[in-house]
């Protein structure tokens, strides 16, 4: 008589409502974070060809955005400013008139309390050498010169109604600097999104088209090393203990290690941004009818969860939502 197995794992694969009900992780809308990008002086939104499917938009076009997200039950927007003019030092990144500033005021209404308004806390995009942070005389990224800037920077956005603010600058002691500063200021609840283990990568490419970036030369002096993971967690430890209330890996996919590395070290939640690259690949591959779309932006999805992240950065967030509600299986 042939032998038969006894357990089947099969079995609990063999319909969609048991493949819900032994899914071992699972996404809902407020889990996810749409990255907006709001640009100074145009009228209508402005589609980035490197990204399908995503735009800048226009300040005054904002409060539809932020009721698209709220509506579609999102965990929050992160708001990215695109300025007409900049200069050396990222003068438009502190001043209340900046576009990032006013946008964070404008979406922070709009919202209500419905989701969360994020604002990132960088000088790259304000900056007409493309860094994160102040040059030195020799062309280096001052490290503590930019902190002085980092924390008048958090400041400003706190006092235009940001709820959580991203730092996505990766200098030594931007926690710290930033949270003392809060605190003198009064700001003691606004929370603290480090950017602890951000990689320099070539997956933000697209995201450089969004921003406009004037970035010459590279980041691999304060961004970390692609060859390098204990670093990641070591650099998520040292955010938490300057005050961090929530630390990211970015981008996801090729750190997936690093990710749940983080996520078990970690004793605050820990959020992960899949970046423009990762978006424009499954993008690209999907119009040249290399893969399923939906399926795809699903198990990438799917992937980072399992490795442990608890909200994602995604600028499928609606759409991804929408299926959600919906009650669509991702992959």
């Amino acid at each position: 008589m042939t032998a038969f197995p006894t357990r089947r794992l099969r079995r609990l694969r063999g319909t969609p409502a048991l493949r819900r009900l032994a899914a071992e992780h699972h996404l809902v809308p407020s889990q996810l974070v749409l990255p907006v990008f709001v640009k100074e002086g145009i009228t209508e939104a402005q589609p980035i060809a490197s990204m399908p499917g995503v735009s800048q938009h226009p300040l005054d076009a904002l409060p539809d955005v932020v009721d698209a997200a709220a509506s579609a039950g999102l965990g929050g927007i992160m708001l990215f400013g695109v300025p007409l003019t900049r200069d050396a030092t990222g003068t438009g990144a502190t001043s209340p008139d900046g576009i990032l500033n006013r946008a964070i005021a404008v979406a922070a209404r709009a919202a209500a309390g419905r989701l969360t308004v994020q604002a990132d806390l960088c000088l790259d995009e304000f900056t007409d050498h493309g860094h994160c942070g102040v040059l030195a005389a020799d062309g280096s990224v001052d490290n503590d010169a930019t902190l002085e800037i980092y924390a008048e920077m958090g400041v400003a956005q706190a006092r235009a109604g940001a709820d959580v603010l991203g730092l996505s600058g990766m200098m030594d002691g931007q926690v710290g600097a930033v949270r003392a500063a809060l605190d003198a200021a009064g700001f003691a609840n606004v929370a603290i999104l480090a950017y602890s283990a951000k990689y320099a990568s070539a997956f933000y490419g697209p995201f450089r088209d969004a921003v406009e970036s004037t970035l010459q030369g590279d980041r691999r002096t304060y961004q970390m090393d692609p060859a390098n993971g204990r670093e990641g967690v070591e650099e998520a430890l040292f955010d938490i203990a300057e005050g961090a209330d929530v630390v990211m890996v970015k981008p996801a996919m090729p750190y997936l290690d690093v990710l749940a590395r983080v996520a078990d070290a970690s004793s605050v939640p820990v959020w992960a941004y899949q970046v423009s690259g990762e978006y424009a690949m499954i993008e690209h591959a999907a119009s040249a009818g290399l893969i399923d779309r939906e399926r795809a932006i699903g198990e990438s999805l799917l992937g980072i969860r399992r490795a442990g992240a608890d909200v994602i950065l995604t600028y499928w967030a609606i759409e991804v939502a929408g299926w959600l509600r919906a009650g669509k299986e991702l992959a």
